[in-house]
């Protein structure tokens, strides 16, 4: 009998300490070797000229399933994800939000075989209902999602309340993805913007503006050191914001700090032109070439920990429904984070190496799903990306997948692209081609009772 089902041999191994030319074995769905040999396969793919990658883990989706599955679903953000060399996702969805553990068994009977990667689910925190987090934890939830403000139907923590559950996760040894942006700031200028007449693209800028999330992470990432909690700040905007959770770091907080590309790629002024199609929060904050240098820096530096998606997809007709006070938020992201990160590497932002340490590895231990997920090496699950690094496209609302049917990025041109992807040996996407195998299952987090 073959050693092995699949064997990729004569690429180029990636991972965050450098490239090697080497093999690499699946058996069953789990690494079974790495190394310059060549074991007898069922099937061996020839990697020459590509580089051999893990699958891309993205901790930060919205799938809106159950749910706005008008907007999004499982069966097609997967697909997106399958298709742009992610293997595995954490979702959580405001919609239906995850409160309870009924909450999350009812979600994983609906999902079913609705995933076409891997998936862990996160549960959202509500303001003095601290005492489920046990429960939830032990349950299998991934995270546990906080809003600092009033959004998206989900109430805001204020500190007391913010202290309160990170205390409570600090207990249990439960991780929070912090969503800040201050609601006493932020009410305030939208209640100034409405007395004004306000109702202009501009808008966005002035009411969830730079100081509600300054006032937010200082005071969140205080409290996260002050409690022994951990946490990660979700879509840093800015190095400024940055700054100060590196302050806090360095006093002993344990936070994990989250890029998205839309903070690096787009620009404030784009609103004006845009209008809702830049309608996210907090909003683009680069003004300029210099900006966006400076926040890749802080990413190969490691001061932003990872990369995700916040992939929040509303379709253009929904976008086009109302005026930018009463859209959805959100951008879809899925499709093109990950070849925008190889567009980085080509262009010098980043090194390949940084790409699997981003989008990859850092994800993976910051929410226990390593060593399991996010590498390439013996006893993982055999999740291997095949990346062409001289491939160029055009990104195009025409390609997207997802439910959305566009992207923010229409018309970007970039270097670097995503052959094939394997989900645990299995072929998933070939060419940007998924196959919707519904092979994906719920990969629950380091909490869940018997793990």
């Amino acid at each position: 009998m073959p050693d092995a089902d699949l064997v990729i041999a004569g690429g180029t191994l990636v991972s965050p300490s450098g490239r090697r030319r080497l093999n690499v074995a699946i058996a069953d769905g789990v690494v079974t070797y790495v190394g310059p040999d060549r074991p007898d396969a069922r099937e061996t793919v020839d990697g020459s000229g590509l580089l051999v990658m893990p699958g891309g883990v993205d901790t930060h989706v919205h799938l809106m399933d159950p749910g706005s599955t008008e907007r999004e679903d499982f069966p097609t953000g997967t697909n997106a994800a399958a298709a742009s060399g992610v293997t595995t996702i954490i979702e959580h969805s405001h919609g239906q939000p995850v409160r309870s553990v009924d909450d999350l068994r009812g979600k994983l009977d609906h999902l079913g075989d609705r995933a076409n990667v891997d998936f862990g689910l996160a549960a959202h925190a509500w303001p003095g209902h601290s005492k489920v987090v046990a429960d939830l934890w032990g349950a299998g939830v991934s995270f546990f999602k906080v809003f600092t403000c009033t959004t998206h139907g989900v109430p805001g923590h204020d500190a007391a309340a913010l202290k309160a559950h990170l205390e409570m996760t600090a207990l249990t040894g439960a991780v929070s993805l912090m969503h800040c942006e201050d609601e006493s700031l932020t009410a305030s200028a939208e209640s100034m913007l409405h007395e004004l007449g306000r109702d202009d693209n501009a808008v966005l800028v002035d009411w969830r503006n730079r100081d509600a999330e300054l006032v937010a992470v200082a005071v969140a990432t205080l409290l996260v050191r002050r409690t022994g909690a951990r946490a990660t700040v979700a879509h840093v905007s800015s190095p400024e914001v940055a700054s100060y959770i590196a302050a806090e770091r360095a006093r002993g907080a344990t936070l994990a700090a989250e890029g998205c590309p839309q903070y690096f790629l787009l620009r404030e002024d784009e609103v004006h032109e845009h209008g809702s199609l830049r309608k996210f929060t907090p909003p683009a904050r680069a003004r300029n070439d210099e900006d966006e240098r400076e926040m890749w820096e802080l990413l190969r530096r490691g001061t932003l920990t990872h990369m995700s998606t916040d992939h929040a997809p509303s379709t253009l007709e929904q976008k086009r429904q109302g005026d930018i006070w009463n859209v959805h938020f959100g951008l879809p992201g899925l499709d093109s984070t990950m070849a925008l990160m190889l567009d980085a590497a080509a262009r010098g932002h980043l090194a390949y190496e940084d790409v699997v340490r981003a989008y990859s590895e850092t994800p993976a231990k910051t929410y226990g799903l390593w060593p399991r997920k996010g590498r390439i090496a013996p006893g993982a699950d055999g999740d291997v990306v095949l990346v062409d690094p001289s491939a160029t496209r055009t990104l195009s609302n025409d390609t997207v997948l997802s439910k959305a049917g566009w992207t923010p990025f229409d018309g970007r041109q970039v270097t670097g692209g995503v052959v094939r992807t394997y989900l645990r040996g299995q072929l998933v996407a070939e060419e940007g081609k998924p196959a919707d195998a519904r092979t994906g299952t719920f990969v629950g987090g380091p909490g869940r009772a018997g793990r």
